[in-house]
């Protein structure tokens, strides 16, 4: 079991910034963020697995959200910027202890462990 800690949710108005945090209880090999409702239509924004060189970022939020790795604290950053309206959700992060398939990063199914969502709103 795993047990996350996700903090850094808010209210922004548009093109503001806010960045989340999802801290894990041990170390774990993939790390991602996610937003929407439950299920495997959940959008993914951005994953990071550890011995793998590459951040993968979800193409509606490139350019915008960056994200980043602390393994030492087990936390992974997601930094918002530019928001918009359309970026108002819930927002929870995501791991397993499994390698995934860089093709499924930023696919909901492919984790196990969910974080209770912290909440995003953009007003305009």
């Amino acid at each position: 079991q795993v047990q996350l800690r996700e903090h850094g949710g808010g209210s922004v108005q548009a093109e503001g910034s806010l960045r989340l945090s999802c801290e894990a209880s041990r170390h774990i090999t993939c790390m991602a963020w996610f937003r929407g409702p439950p299920g495997p239509q959940r959008e993914g924004l951005a994953s990071i697995c550890t011995g793998s060189a590459t951040t993968y970022i979800g193409d509606s939020v490139k350019g915008r959200f960056t994200a980043s790795r602390d393994n030492a604290a087990n936390t992974l950053y997601l930094e918002m910027n530019r928001l918009e309206p359309e970026d108002t959700n819930m927002y929870y992060c995501a791991v397993t202890g499994f390698l995934i398939d860089p093709v499924s990063r930023l696919r909901a199914g492919a984790y196990e462990y969910w974080g209770p969502g912290t909440s995003v709103t953009v007003s305009s």
